[in-house]
């Protein structure tokens, strides 16, 4: 009776090794009906890589995957019905601590695991214009998005891991006010960035060590409908090494003519490196740029690859 007991116990773990994947489905016709409950069930120190396949639905919840949670791919169906959402923001009180959850604590997800992917998924912050609210905190390194939409107002995108690269590819993200933002290397292809009231696209901590921060590769950098033409800059720094290129990027007139915002702080047209290469759009205005950042040459372009912008990490 004690082996059967131990078998039927240890089952489960047996067979998340033999086939790898888990389902989240909030009807139950999956093996959870939370994404939180399936993350808890990847097993620390996760060294192959196991698919969580998330039903369409809007799933309420604070998530968060620990950085021994690693080798995780999470696969929606549809990012448009695959909706992972809660509304903490900055000023808002977290009961277990009798304090604001501030910046960080706001996410709806944190991610701390390397090695972590993610398709077809919907992040947001649902708090809407209250102050920072993040949708996704990012701090694995390899962290990879493709075909994602990253839903907030203020601060929606946290790429908070220092030194960590992350790929964006055909992904959506909207918001206002420095609302992507971090220290890791980033690079974003084929993406589509909202500003919704006025503010910044960007505001990138890049370390002093680190030669890439942000790259914008043929992306779209678009407003909302009613966001007045000129009242978004495509970035400012956060902290005095910031780097944020765009490589063929389409701008509309919402971005401002002068581009880039030193922060008030005169010794940031120093420090930072903010350059473009061919953009077009009626926000490409290279002449009015400011003068301390940079329009690049075709072969000052082509240094910027995603091999080595992202270090030579393929994504999976």
């Amino acid at each position: 009776m004690k082996l059967l007991f131990l078998s039927l116990l240890f089952l489960p773990f047996a067979a998340l090794a033999q086939r790898r994947q888990l389902t989240v489905a909030a009807d139950g016709s999956g093996n959870y009906r939370t994404v939180q409950a399936a993350f808890e069930a990847v097993p620390d120190g996760n060294a192959e890589w196991l698919t969580i396949r998330v039903k369409p639905g809007t799933y309420r919840e604070h998530l968060t995957l620990a950085a021994a949670k690693t080798h995780v791919r999470l696969l929606g169906e549809d990012a448009a019905r695959t909706i992972l959402t809660f509304d903490n923001y900055h000023q808002k009180i977290d009961p277990a601590t009798g304090k604001e959850y501030g910046t960080t604590g706001s996410a709806s997800i944190h991610l701390y695991a390397a090695d972590f992917t993610a398709e077809n998924i919907t992040f947001a912050n649902s708090a809407g214009p209250v102050g920072q609210a993040v949708a996704a905190w990012v701090a694995g390194d390899r962290s990879c998005f493709r075909h994602c939409r990253f839903l907030g107002f203020q601060d929606t995108l946290y790429t908070f891991g220092f030194g960590s690269r992350q790929l964006y590819e055909d992904c959506y993200v909207e918001g206002t006010v420095d609302f992507i933002f971090g220290s890791s290397t980033a690079w974003f292809e084929r993406c589509t960035i909202v500003g919704k009231r006025g503010g910044f696209f960007t505001a990138a901590s890049t370390p002093d060590t680190t030669r890439y921060g942000y790259v914008f590769n043929h992306c779209r950098l678009l407003g909302a409908p009613d966001a007045p033409a000129g009242s978004f800059y495509l970035g400012r720094p956060w902290r005095p090494y910031a780097k944020t290129v765009l490589l063929g990027c389409e701008l509309s007139a919402v971005v401002a003519p002068a581009g880039w915002d030193e922060w008030g702080k005169e010794s940031n047209k120093q420090t930072t490196y903010y350059a473009e290469y061919a953009s077009t759009g009626p926000g490409a205005a290279p002449a009015a740029r400011v003068p301390w950042s940079h329009q690049l040459t075709a072969a000052e372009a082509a240094r910027y690859t995603r091999a080595a912008v992202l270090r030579g990490w393929v994504p999976r």
